[in-house]
């Protein structure tokens, strides 16, 4: 317990965990076409975890963001792995094409994140329910 207490705790803001999740997913979309001539599984196993951080990471006030701002990162990251050629229409037919096929992982991240992000927001809901019943008592009136 006390090493996962140690782990960066960052809260970002929507706009902020959609850049963190739209610029990692480039990179690692880059580095999957360098490192292993874009292959889908790599990058679908790279995407799960990033899911997962980008929900953990999110502000409170912002969760309703996280499954949204994923698949958002996913399509940017599989530009590098698409392979289009024959300008902006061919490099668009690459992505829509592999967005279809890789629907499964595109699907299991938004999964990873909306699960987080609903265990999240329960948890909140119970902190307040709480603190409301044991602070709301004491009125003035």
């Amino acid at each position: 317990m006390q090493a996962l207490r140690r782990l960066p705790n960052p809260r970002l803001t929507g706009l902020g965990a959609g850049l963190f999740g739209a610029a990692t997913m480039l990179a690692l979309g880059s580095l999957d076409q360098l490192l292993f001539n874009g292959s889908a599984i790599v990058y679908g196993l790279l995407f799960l975890p990033v899911s997962a951080l980008t929900a953990l990471w999110v502000r409170e006030a912002d969760l309703v963001i996280a499954p949204i701002i994923v698949p958002i990162a996913f399509t940017v990251g599989i530009v590098p792995i698409s392979g289009g050629s024959g300008g902006f229409g061919g490099q668009t037919m690459a992505v829509v094409t592999a967005l279809a096929v890789h629907a499964g992982w595109l699907y299991g991240g938004t999964l990873v994140a909306g699960v987080i992000t609903c265990v999240r927001k329960l948890r909140t809901m119970g902190r307040r329910q709480r603190r409301g019943r044991t602070g709301g008592s004491g009125r003035r009136g």
